[in-house]
């Protein structure tokens, strides 16, 4: 009996000595493969940012290209089109000594009148300072309102028949919350030190000389929007009763009507207009992190918009 226990026993130990054997070994293959792939992932973002330092460097001498700028989606504060990053990319694009001609390449619903100012007034001092360098603008699907108005900075633009152009107006949209409160109970509390701190509040009914203010505003905004227009197309432009309404029109149209100059896509305009076929990518991208806490940041400004509301151009 002693021995059939002494040897259960030295079983017993021998299993728990196995199981901790293989389990070490488990974990020493998970630790070794996150180490092979931990050391992979290092290698291809040295060899991407590699590629990428690389791509503008041993031109050779002599050697013209087409500069490329995207402002692509809503142009916003902090987002994928704010004026900082289409700025640098414009400017980065005109300072290079092997750049013939600049493309802005537009699809955009519009978005801040300020960020859209921004990028009209940067695109018309680069122009007066290289003015051998032409700036052209290439429409894909949308270019409305504030798209528009930063289009209207370019020295020519060029649509597609089917793109979506115009839109020159301004608006201020938002929420009134004062029935849903009612129906529940709710009573709004405001206290202010100025008798129109409380301007266009949503929780309040609407203020007639809030409204008429607030309409006063965009109507100046506007006419700076048609100033920017009328001063960036010239001639070019045959105004209608329409054309500065908020109306948008086809590519087709809008040439018509002067808000475009031609058919053309990036290729076209490169190989035909600017006489420099080959194509180089300027545009500012962010890294994960940084688009991460902008779009953070944006989401919660357009979260503050929805309530208390602001003009834009869209």
């Amino acid at each position: 009996m002693a021995d059939e226990n002494g040897t259960n026993w030295e079983r017993k130990v021998l299993e728990k000595l196995a199981l901790e054997a293989l389990a070490e070994q488990k974990r020493a293959r998970r630790w070794g493969i996150f180490f092979k792939l931990l050391g992979f992932g290092y290698l291809a973002l040295v060899l991407v940012i590699a590629l990428d330092l690389g791509g503008s460097e041993h031109v050779a001498e002599g050697t013209k290209y087409t500069a490329l700028v995207e402002l692509t989606g809503v142009i916003k504060a902090k987002g994928d089109a704010d004026a900082e990053q289409v700025v640098n990319a414009l400017q980065a694009a005109f300072e290079d000594k092997h750049t013939a001609g600049v493309i802005l390449r537009i699809n955009s619903p519009g978005g801040s009148p300020v960020q859209s100012g921004i990028i009209n007034d940067e695109m018309r001092r680069l122009r007066a300072k290289h003015p051998e360098i032409p700036l052209h603008v290439v429409v894909e699907d949308v270019c409305a309102s504030g798209g528009y108005y930063v289009a209207a900075g370019a020295d020519k633009i060029f649509v597609d028949k089917a793109s979506i152009v115009g839109s020159i107006g301004v608006l201020m949209d938002g929420f009134g919350f004062t029935g849903a409160m009612d129906k529940l109970g709710v009573e709004r509390r405001l206290l202010t030190a100025g008798e129109s701190k409380g301007f266009l509040d949503p929780f309040s009914p609407q203020n007639e000389n809030h409204k008429d203010h607030a309409r006063q505003m965009l109507g100046e905004i506007h006419q700076q929007f048609i100033e920017v227009v009328r001063k960036g197309r010239g001639k070019r432009l045959k105004e209608t009763p329409e054309m500065f309404s908020g109306l948008m029109w086809s590519g087709a149209k809008s040439i018509e009507l002067g808000l475009a100059d031609g058919y053309g896509s990036v290729e076209s305009v490169a190989r035909d207009v600017i006489k420099a076929a080959e194509v180089r990518d300027f545009t500012v991208k962010q890294n994960f992190a940084e688009k991460f806490a902008k779009q953070l940041g944006a989401q919660v400004g357009e979260s503050m918009a929805a309530i208390f509301m602001r003009p834009t151009l869209r």
